[in-house]
């Protein structure tokens, strides 16, 4: 405990978890910008870091960027993140009536509570969980790996099949370089692609340069600088109403005692859908608002200004946070694309998620932690400092935006090997990226499947390699391995069978 304590209080660290905090607040109340896009564009600074500093530093972003997302979305109507849509329901209706600070109180204390209970199960669950990782071996995570992908559905948006072409691009993109045996793929002789691509620039093509490319599309055409133009005027009147608003910010004791059973109920709920590969915040949130309609006395408020409904919603999708890192963190799995990020920073400073991680790296491992319990109450402090202001970054002109996103992209992806190979590689994903918003095909599928596939690959090579007789016998009398199999069939066919048991429904 004492190197763990030694290891959080220095000064490194403590700046790191500062200014993650505020930088994902920031990220996390401009309009269209993620925690995902802010954790990517992140790592190459990170990477010459010491690693507790470094992976706080990401914790932070990612709980505080959600958070700020509610920002936007109660003052301006405007979801910072698409985690907070559910937010902007009732708290720009409460801010119409002049009790915006209230509803921002309310957001920000559901959140801080949110993101402190799936931190605190995150601290006690992923020990427990490791523990069972013990007993896997290469077939328990190849269909580890295999049950992963299938989850591909939750991050497909509306439209399965553009999931899983994104998901089946990834995979692609997973093949290239040396196998175990090893032999090179689709390198066509370059030493470069031999091994591999890299994940740091393809992440940071795949989330951050769409967005670039996407806010200097706006400003080409007249119409489009004309109707930005409107925008930014609109914006501005609004955030000198924000400014001359007034009311206390937190909740009272009694409001916070009526609050407190949605919340807790939430945040449950949102860490249970932070486990399952492939849901996010916006699910999270989502289930957290509809969780808090269900059980409230006065369901007549929600959509007229309930501070339930955004307590639900806000302790859902930051307790979404906690959850996701749990399977990221002990199985390689992430449950979220925020979260394979942050497995993929982990990756760049050298270390594999599993039982290490919980032993030889313990330290390490619980300082980071409990870092990120510490990032989710920082935020409130930062809440409350900036209630009135935050919103202003919502109006930052896209001709600031546009350089200083793509600067961190070059800048970011080269610096990670110092190699300009890796700029070519981040923006030929950029503008892959690109097609891909412009024609709504997911990103998250191709990011998870990129880290998946190979991981699925290795251990299925090796498993063929343990095995001395038949390869389906082999799987079939090991308990774990029929286990997960039932798993993945379970969840390819609940789909198929919530549409039949929809059909009937509306039938009868």
């Amino acid at each position: 405990m004492q190197v763990v304590i030694a290891q959080l209080f220095t000064v490194q660290t403590l700046i790191a978890l500062v200014l993650g905090t505020f930088g994902g607040l920031v990220v996390g109340a401009l309009p269209g910008l993620s925690a995902t896009m802010g954790m990517s564009l992140l790592i190459p600074i990170t990477y010459s870091m010491d690693t507790v500093p470094a992976m706080v530093m990401l914790a932070a972003v990612y709980c505080s960027a959600v958070y700020g997302g509610s920002f936007s979305a109660i003052l301006i109507h405007t979801p910072g993140t698409p985690a907070s849509a559910a937010t902007a329901i009732d708290g720009y209706v409460l801010t119409q009536k002049g009790k915006g600070l209230q509803a921002l109180g309310t957001s920000t204390t559901a959140s801080m509570i949110g993101g402190f209970i799936s931190g605190v199960i995150l601290l006690l669950v992923a020990p427990q969980l490791v523990k069972v990782a013990l007993w896997f071996s290469a077939p328990e995570y190849f269909l580890i790996a295999v049950f992963g992908l299938t989850i591909v559905g939750g991050l497909s948006g509306k439209n399965l099949f553009k999931g899983l072409v994104s998901a089946g691009f990834g995979l692609i993109v997973g093949m290239v370089g040396m196998n175990i045996f090893p032999y090179a793929r689709y390198s066509f002789g370059s030493l470069n692609l031999s091994g591999g691509i890299q994940m740091v620039p393809a992440m940071i093509g795949l989330f951050s340069l769409p967005q670039v490319l996407t806010l200097a599309e706006k400003r080409v055409t007249a119409a489009d600088r004309e109707a930005e133009k409107e925008r930014e005027a609109d914006l501005k009147a609004q955030i000198a109403a924000v400014s001359k608003m007034k009311g206390r910010f937190w909740p009272t004791w009694s409001e916070l005692k009526e609050l407190l059973p949605t919340i807790i109920k939430a945040s449950v709920l949102g860490v249970g859908i932070g486990i399952l590969p492939g849901a996010g915040g916006d699910i999270g949130s989502w289930v957290g608002y509809n969780s808090a309609k269900n059980g409230s006395k006065h369901k007549e408020l929600f959509g007229n200004g309930s501070l339930e409904g955004i307590a639900g919603s806000e302790a859902g999708n930051n307790a979404v946070c906690g959850g996701a890192l749990i399977p990221a963190l002990t199985l390689g799995i992430p449950g979220s694309a925020a979260a394979a990020v942050f497995l993929g920073a982990l990756t760049v400073q050298g270390f594999a998620s599993g039982t290490n991680l919980f032993g030889k790296y313990a330290d390490m491992t619980y300082s980071i932690l409990i870092g990120f319990i510490a990032a989710n109450l920082l935020m409130g402090v930062f809440g409350w400092l900036l209630s009135r202001y935050a919103v202003r970054f919502a109006a930052l002109p896209s001709g600031i935006l546009i350089p200083v996103i793509l600067s961190l992209s070059v800048i970011g992806s080269y610096a990670i090997r110092n190699n300009v190979f890796d700029v070519y590689v981040m923006l030929v994903f950029g503008a892959i990226g690109y097609l891909m918003k412009k024609f709504d095909f997911p990103a998250a599928p191709a990011v998870l499947a990129l880290i998946l596939g190979p991981m699925a690959e290795r251990n299925m090579l090796t498993s063929i390699q343990m095995c001395k007789s038949n390869i389906f016998a082999f799987y079939f009398t090991r308990p774990l391995c029929l286990f997960f199999m039932l798993l993945i069939v379970v969840t390819l066919l609940s789909p198929i069978l919530q549409k039949k048991k929809k059909k009937a429904a509306e039938n009868t």
